[in-house]
């Protein structure tokens, strides 16, 4: 996570206790490395809400965690909150629109974007198998590239 998403995750940098500097501990909360007293960012209230209230929908966990709506279909879309099965309310796919229980994108769309990734990069280390049959070999000389782009033309 970039320092950007820290900063919107409304991060505590400094205890508001004694004001000793807030070191993280995992998956949203944070502690004074001073009076070790703890403070959530705002993924970990919404994770400190779901755990004791259970599955919310996100206009409740805004309303009663102050945590953004936007923040929170940002926590949907990385992976960190998904949307339980059954819901009422689910995401969009960003490419077909289909529903989502997170992620940005469906899966059949996930297909069809990394092959199309695949296919704009070359990757020297990974091979071509042949497509001729092994009964059908040439007289084993290494040509260029190039050669065999003019021959088939």
């Amino acid at each position: 996570m970039g320092k950007r998403e820290e900063l919107a995750l409304n991060r505590p940098w400094f205890c508001p206790i004694c004001g000793g500097e807030m070191k993280p501990l995992y998956a949203g909360i944070y502690e004074c490395k001073k009076c070790k007293k703890q403070e959530y960012d705002d993924f970990g209230k919404v994770r400190a809400y779901i755990e004791e209230h259970g599955k919310q929908p996100a206009m409740i966990l805004a309303q009663e965690t102050g945590v953004a709506v936007q923040t929170i279909e940002m926590f949907l879309r990385t992976g960190r909150l998904e949307i339980p099965e059954g819901s009422e309310i689910y995401i969009s796919c960003e490419r077909c629109g289909c529903d989502i229980r997170y992620g940005r994108f469906c899966s059949d769309c996930m297909k069809i974007l990394s092959g199309d990734m695949k296919k704009a990069f070359f990757n020297e280390a990974v091979g071509e198998k042949p497509k001729v049959s092994s009964s059908k070999k040439t007289n084993g000389k290494m040509y260029t590239i190039d050669w065999i782009e003019k021959r088939k033309n």
